[in-house]
């Protein structure tokens, strides 16, 4: 099983890990599953940027980047190169192992679902 490692830019919430993943899981689901802040208003469908997060390792082990995730990744903010959608980002390997970086989230106009 997959493990994702979580660190907040907001440093007042410690990191966490979750291990156990699914092969098939986005990220978004994983956020939902464990309580994780993450907002998302558009409901996980690649309309929005909401969810935006940075992938600081393992996105090999992620589905590719698709032209429609890009174009919503520049209406967010402070996109990077490591920028992906978490709603977008599903786990295509059981030993995948992936490091996240959250957005400050009271940054974000949204809400969590």
């Amino acid at each position: 099983m997959a493990t994702i490692r979580f660190v907040f830019e907001d440093d007042s919430i410690p990191p966490v890990t979750i291990d156990g993943v699914e092969e098939g899981d986005t990220i978004l689901e994983v956020t939902e599953e464990h309580d994780i802040h993450l907002n998302h208003n558009c409901g996980g469908v690649c309309a929005c940027s909401t969810c935006h997060i940075y992938v600081n390792k393992g996105d090999e082990y992620l589905e590719e980047i698709s032209d429609k995730e890009e174009d919503f990744i520049d209406r967010a903010i402070n996109p990077r190169l490591e920028s992906r959608l978490a709603c977008q980002c599903e786990i295509l390997d059981k030993d995948a192992e992936i490091e996240v970086v959250i957005p400050d989230q009271k940054l974000i106009i949204g809400h969590e679902h």
